[in-house]
C-alpha cells in the first residue's frame, strides 16, 4: 500500500521526512539521534571490550557498591534475563562479582572488581570522547541549552510513563 503523503522537508535539514512522521519531526530527529548515539557508543564500548549497555550496569555498580541482583535489574530497567546474561560476560572478564547475600541466602549481591578500576577510567574516557563527538560545533551556551531541553523532554517522557529514573 502506497501511502497518500506530501513530502515535507526535514527541519534538521537531513532530507525528507517519512510521511507517516510528518505529525513529529522532532521526535523522528531524537529517534534518529537516539539510534546514532548508540551506534557510536557501541562502537566505543567495543574496543574496551564491553556490549553497550553494560557500561550502564558497570556506572551504577561502580557508584553504588554492592548491591542485590534484583535492585540491580530494576535499577537499569531491563528484562532480568537480559541483565543475568550481561552479568555472566561481566564476571567472565573479571570485571563483576556475585555472591550470596549474607542477610538473604536466596538473593545475590553483585558488585564491581578491583580489576574492574581500570575498565572505569576507559569507560569515563569513552563518554567524554562520545560528548565531544557528539557537540562538536557547538559552543558552551548552545551545549547547557541543549542539557536543559533534554531534560525537560526526559521529564514528559518520564511523567507519561511513570518512570522517574534515579538519576
Amino acid at each position: 500500500m502506497k501511502a497518500d503523503r506530501t513530502a515535507s522537508a526535514d527541519p534538521a535539514g537531513l532530507g525528507v521526512l517519512p510521511g507517516a512522521a510528518l505529525g513529529g519531526p522532532v521526535s523522528h530527529a531524537v529517534s534518529r539521534v537516539a539510534r546514532l548515539h548508540r551506534i557510536t557508543a557501541g562502537r566505543l564500548l567495543k574496543g574496551l571490550g564491553l556490549y553497550p549497555g553494560q557500561e550502564f550496569l558497570m556506572m551504577h555498580l561502580w557508584d553504588t557498591g554492592a548491591v542485590r541482583q534484583a535492585e540491580l535489574i530494576k535499577a537499569v530497567d531491563l528484562d532480568p534475563s537480559t541483565v543475568t546474561k550481561m552479568l555472566q560476560r561481566l564476571e567472565q572478564a573479571g570485571h563483576v562479582r556475585r555472591r550470596p547475600d549474607p542477610d538473604d541466602r536466596r538473593a545475590v549481591l553483585v558488585e564491581a572488581t578491583e580489576e574492574s578500576c581500570a575498565l572505569y577510567a576507559e569507560v569515563r574516557g569513552a563518554w567524554s570522547g562520545l560528548e565531544e563527538h557528539t557537540l562538536a560545533g557547538l559552543g558552551s551556551a548552545e551545549r547547557a541549552e541543549l542539557t536543559r531541553l533534554l531534560a525537560k523532554v526526559e521529564a514528559n517522557l518520564c511523567q507519561e510513563t511513570g518512570d522517574y529514573p534515579a538519576q
